[in-house]
C-alpha cells in the first residue's frame, strides 16, 4: 500500500512539473504581416467537456487577459468596437480523463545453487492510475471565418488546482507557450 502510495504521489508531481506540449498549425498560404487588429469571437472561451464544475467565469477572465497580453505583444490590437478585425479568436479548455497501467514484479531472486530461489515465488501487481489531461488550444479565424492558425498546449493536470494566483500564473504561461508559435516562422 506504502508504494502504491510513493508511486501514485510521484506520478502528480512529475505531471505538476511537467512543462505542456505545444502544437500549432496554421495557413501557408497566409501572410500574417497583414494581420494588424483582432477580437474575441462569441463565445471567447468553450469548454469540453460542458462541465459546469471545469467552466468557470473566473477562468474565462484568466484566459481572456493572457491572451490579449500576449497578442499585444505580438503587434496585434485590439479592434475598436464596431471597427472589423482583422482576426477572430476562440480559446478551447479541454480536459480529459485517461488512464495508465503499471506493472511491477517482486520476488523469484535466483539462489546459489542451480535451481534454488531467493525471495520467493516471482509475482508481478498491475495498478490501474488515473489522471487527467488539460488542453488549452487557441484558434485565430480571418474576418470570413476561415481557420488561419491554431496552437495548443497540453499536460497532466495537477490533482490539486492550486491558489488563484498559482492558477492565474499557469495559465499565462501557458498562453505565453503557444503564442510563441505565432507568427509562425516560414522555414
Amino acid at each position: 500500500m506504502l508504494l502504491r502510495c510513493c508511486l501514485l504521489a510521484t506520478l502528480l508531481l512529475l505531471g505538476a512539473c511537467q512543462t505542456p506540449r505545444v502544437d500549432s498549425d496554421y495557413d501557408p498560404q497566409r501572410d500574417f504581416a497583414t494581420l494588424r487588429t483582432w477580437r474575441w469571437a462569441e463565445p471567447a472561451l468553450q469548454y469540453r467537456p460542458d462541465d459546469p464544475r471545469l467552466a468557470s467565469d473566473l477562468t474565462a477572465q484568466r484566459v481572456r487577459e493572457a491572451v490579449a497580453e500576449q497578442l499585444e505583444r505580438r503587434g496585434l490590437r485590439s479592434a475598436a468596437a464596431g471597427a472589423p478585425a482583422d482576426l477572430q479568436v476562440q480559446a478551447w479548455l479541454i480536459v480529459e480523463q485517461r488512464q495508465q497501467q503499471v506493472v511491477s514484479h517482486y520476488g523469484g531472486f535466483a539462489g546459489p545453487y542451480w535451481g534454488g530461489y531467493w525471495g520467493g515465488m516471482p509475482y508481478s501487481e498491475v495498478r490501474t492510475l488515473d489522471y487527467r489531461v488539460g488542453t488549452l488550444q487557441l484558434d485565430l479565424r480571418d474576418s470570413a471565418g476561415h481557420l488561419v492558425w491554431r496552437g495548443s498546449a497540453a499536460q497532466v493536470l495537477p490533482a490539486t488546482p492550486g491558489t488563484p494566483a498559482e492558477r492565474s500564473a499557469a495559465i499565462r504561461a501557458t498562453v505565453a507557450k503557444i503564442l510563441d508559435q505565432y507568427p509562425p516562422r516560414r522555414r
